[in-house]
């Protein structure tokens, strides 16, 4: 490819996947316009568990899925709410969801999952370092947590396909619990640490320094919505934005869960939908985990960053539109308190941040990677659910490399567009 007339490639979304795009492709020696209407990294990539974890090979759907869900539905701790106003829309996609939870589809899951999350750290150092970010990366592992020995037992499943694809874990029992970490309640009694596994304290901001990476490097940022392409003979030619068009000779669709009006402008049906996520942060903790700690039962994360200890889970379907219903987050704080006795039973307005965001998720738990059907110069990146910061770093590259026409690091198969 020449340097000195690069190909311009528009990259949709400013999140952890767009950004990622953006740096290697720079590394290709393209011409990179990045295009938001909003701040990189604030979105999805604003308000997450700041987890990577390459042991998150596990699909969301396992055998047995259905047995949960009216537990889930009358729980009021419960990790799940649906609206049920929304359920007409959602049926389709959880219908794909459950079908995707047979044994031997979860195999195929799991192992395309490692290929895509195992080698993050490789591909994120050369980012984080030339974003002069290594401050806000941390490698001490992660724990999850269980109550008793049968729970832990009741997702041998998850621990068996981690294990057989090459996952590496230590079970935690008892005592060995409190010495790990004393902040802990007492009322679990396993644990599995998975030593692998990483975390960021600030994943904004972690964002942020990316993308000043990326326009130190040239890249343009365009604060504008996209509204979608332009063609000539069946190529891209351009990108629409609000009152003009980005001349581009190709386009990378990284709009996480809004990337459905693109696939639907071109002619694509892909089974994209949101799991609204929410989390709170404790500005002033009585304690802070050792390390993040992933509560198996209640589907939840604490982790301990620079702004707070950030309590993060609930999957709540409700779609893109509707307000978020922060009466949600007081279970979040109900379990955080149950996970940690030092914390204070109430706390002031002030010292509890509140957020709700839109997971992109697929029901098969595999992003979509891959160029669109009818037009070779657009490539979409998005539908990481609940994987997306460990999952970013590998799809940037990937990204990179089919547009630059290079064989990909990994087998595309099974993230590609055209498997629904």
């Amino acid at each position: 490819m020449s340097q000195t007339n690069p190909r311009k490639v528009c990259v949709l979304g400013a999140g952890i996947i767009g950004i990622c795009s953006a740096l290697w492709l720079q590394r290709e020696g393209f011409d990179v316009t990045i295009i938001d209407p909003n701040p990189p990294g604030s979105g999805s990539s604003f308000g997450n568990a700041g987890g990577f974890s390459p042991a998150s090979v596990v699909p969301m759907s396992m055998p047995g899925v259905l047995r949960h869900v009216p537990g889930y539905l009358t729980d009021p701790q419960s990790p799940l709410v649906i609206r049920w106003s929304y359920l007409p829309r959602l049926a389709p996609w959880l219908w794909r969801f459950v079908q995707s939870g047979k044994r031997e589809r979860v195999e195929e899951q799991a192992k395309a999952l490692r290929s895509l999350l195992s080698p993050v750290f490789d591909c994120l150092t050369p980012l984080v370092k030339q974003a002069e970010a290594e401050h806000l990366i941390r490698r001490e592992g992660m724990l999850y947590v269980y109550r008793s020995e049968q729970s832990l037992e009741g997702d041998s499943l998850g621990w068996d396909l981690r294990r057989r694809n090459g996952i590496a874990f230590e079970r935690l029992s008892g005592r060995q619990i409190s010495e790990f970490d004393p902040s802990l309640s007492g009322e679990f009694q396993e644990a599995i640490l998975v030593p692998g596994n990483g975390h960021m304290v600030d994943p904004q901001d972690l964002v942020r320094h990316l993308a000043q990476a990326a326009q130190r490097a040239g890249a343009q940022m365009v604060v504008a919505y996209a509204r979608g392409f332009e063609f000539a003979d069946g190529k891209l030619t351009g990108v629409r934005v609000d009152g003009r068009v980005i001349p581009a000779d190709a386009a990378v669709v990284a709009c996480g869960a809004y990337s459905k009006h693109f696939t639907d402008s071109l002619g694509e049906r892909i089974p994209l939908d949101t799991e609204r996520g929410y989390h709170v942060l404790l500005k002033t903790p009585e304690a802070t985990p050792r390390v993040p700690v992933l509560d198996a039962e209640r589907k939840f994360v604490a982790t301990p960053m620079r702004a707070g200890l950030r309590i993060a889970g609930i999957v709540e379907f409700a779609g893109l539109k509707r307000p978020p219903d922060m009466r949600i987050t007081s279970r979040l704080l109900d379990n955080a308190r149950a996970m940690f006795p030092a914390l204070r039973e109430d706390y002031p307005d002030s010292e509890v941040g509140k957020w709700m965001g839109f997971r992109p998720s697929i029901p098969d738990s595999l992003p979509v990677i891959g160029r669109a059907r009818d037009c070779q110069d657009i490539v979409y990146a998005f539908g990481h659910g609940h994987v997306g910061m460990c999952g970013g770093p590998m799809t940037g590259k990937l990204v990179a490399e089919l547009l630059a026409d290079r064989p990909t690091s990994i087998d595309l198969t099974p993230f590609h567009p055209g498997r629904f």
